[in-house]
């Protein structure tokens, strides 16, 4: 969910004018209402001299809301579901493909835990230089543990047989479908995160290239700040 101001443009009633009624009462973002008592809110607004206006702001914040959530569903809803939509991005590493019914499942958080130095990163880099070849996707280095001398190591382990032009074809490709940027706290890849949602949401839209796949690497040594600990680099 997006902070106020990022949805202005799409929703004009979400303007200046209602931003800086709810940053009065410590609401930033969308997340902000769901923690908000809103009927005070909306007291607060019948006070205002744009009464009619900001009730309509906040009528438009719910609908947004409700739209971000799925329809409840049964178990065999689900299954019939799973059935119909198996969209997979395959990681390229046959035994994690195999584990993982085929890949990782389109439009679904797919978490990798394990203990330090235990392969986590050189999967997320073989899997992005899998998903690269066909899709564009975003890569977030928070540790820089991102490598492209990896990427184009796995490139050529699985080209082995093509030619040297053919080679730097795909890699050049792959390459350009990867999106990396560098996040060194859980505030700047909140910034990051609420960018992407609008960039696809205009992308849907427009009918342009979307990106396919996002990988967090690692979401412990953002988190644990925060916590008051140290991370140990386990996820």
């Amino acid at each position: 969910m997006a902070p106020l101001k990022n949805l202005e443009t799409e929703y004009p009633i979400i303007d200046s004018n209602f931003q800086n009624f709810c940053a009065s009462h410590g609401i930033f973002s969308v997340e902000d209402f769901l923690i908000h008592d809103l009927y005070m809110l909306a007291a607060f607004a019948e006070q205002n001299v744009s009464s009619e206006r900001l009730k309509e702001g906040i009528t438009q914040i719910l609908s947004i809301i409700d739209d971000m959530h799925q329809p409840w569903l049964n178990g065999m809803e689900l299954l019939e579901d799973a059935k119909r939509n198996k969209h997979f991005l395959p990681t390229g590493i046959q035994g994690v493909d195999l584990l993982l019914g085929g890949g990782i499942r389109v439009g679904q958080l797919t978490e990798l835990v394990g203990p330090s130095a235990s392969g986590k990163t050189q999967v997320c880099l073989q899997t992005a230089s899998n998903v690269a070849r066909n899709y564009m996707m975003l890569y977030l280095d928070t540790g820089n543990s991102f490598s492209p001398q990896r990427i184009a190591y796995f490139l050529g382990k699985t080209n082995e047989l093509a030619s040297a032009q053919a080679k730097n074809q795909i890699l050049q490709k792959v390459m350009s479908n990867i999106l990396c940027h560098s996040v060194f706290d859980i505030f700047a890849m909140f910034d990051v995160l609420h960018q992407l949602e609008s960039n696809l949401r205009c992308q849907e839209r427009g009918g342009g290239c979307r990106i396919r796949l996002l990988i967090v690497d690692s979401i412990s040594l953002l988190i644990a700040p925060v916590l008051g600990g140290t991370s140990t680099r386990g996820d």
